[in-house]
């Protein structure tokens, strides 16, 4: 994985990803290029060519402010993307490493507080999980463990999706969850690329899941916060969760995910159930 120009990177891969027509350009012209010339950037953010492509090919590493907020819009960034741009503009000393120990940072392995471990075994009708910044399971209650069990990579969100040979059965909707998982990856690590763990899932990822391969040259950016999500579970079958994303503010980096279904339905009746069966 190239850390050494990550703007460049993510400025082409998002240049690459539209077309002439969303910025009001004509088309039909043949082009030698996939998505938007540099030039074309360039004008709409107001900038200078040469300036843009010093950007691209990491000659220029930190454009201020007010660029990355024009480079955004000319790129038609979302807020979390925009937030990573501006990330990756700032100078390397400012950025955290080395995320680990109970708030994510010293090195060592993440771990979940006492206290949060008590409050989600307090919910037996819930299920929740403790996320860490590579999207690895740190804990969950009985419920959000019944409800990811029974996998290869029960524990490892990302590899489940891409590696687990029935992720497609697990997730009906595989294709909005695969896209939806590396861009909750790229923005849980942030400019964050020298994590050895980091390193070794991607390149793991890469080797084995072409798809995994597409989306992260996407450079695709989503916080983890709200969805709704299908499962099909192999002990109790369909269900529709609604879940939150909840920052743990005494350990940056993790999430605590509650999963809810709506009352009366037909999932409360299959989480019941499949609390029945863990319990």
């Amino acid at each position: 994985m190239d850390t050494e120009n990550l703007l460049g990177q993510f400025l082409r891969a998002r240049r690459e990803l539209l077309q002439p027509e969303d910025l009001g350009l004509p088309v039909g012209v043949r082009r030698r290029v996939s998505g938007l010339r540099r030039e074309e950037v360039a004008r709409a953010a107001g900038v200078s060519t040469d300036y843009y492509v010093r950007l691209e090919q990491g000659r220029e590493r930190h454009p201020s402010a007010q660029v990355i907020d024009a480079l955004a819009r000319a790129l038609e960034l979302e807020e979390d993307a925009t937030a990573h741009l501006h990330e990756l503009a700032r100078p390397t000393a400012g950025r955290p490493h080395g995320q680990g120990g109970q708030g994510g940072q010293g090195g060592g392995p993440e771990q979940v507080s006492l206290r949060l471990l008590r409050m989600m075994d307090a919910w037996p009708h819930t299920p929740a999980v403790v996320l860490g910044r590579r999207m690895t399971v740190l804990a969950a209650n009985m419920l959000g463990e019944a409800l990811f069990a029974g996998h290869a990579h029960s524990g490892d969100l990302v590899r489940l999706v891409f590696l687990d040979p029935d992720a497609r059965t697990f997730y009906p909707e595989w294709d909005r969850v695969a896209l939806n998982t590396v861009a909750g990856l790229r923005q849980s690590i942030g400019a964050d690329y020298d994590d050895p763990a980091l390193v070794e899932l991607v390149g793991e990822l890469s080797l084995k899941s072409r798809e995994f391969r597409e989306l992260w040259a996407r450079h695709d950016i989503r916080q983890k916060t709200h969805e709704t999500k299908r499962f099909r579970h192999p002990l109790v079958g369909e269900l529709t969760l609604h879940y939150e994303a909840l920052t743990v503010n005494s350990a940056p980096g993790q999430q605590l995910v509650v999963y809810q279904a709506d009352p009366g339905s037909a999932s409360e009746e299959a989480l019941g159930l499949l609390g029945s069966l863990t319990a």
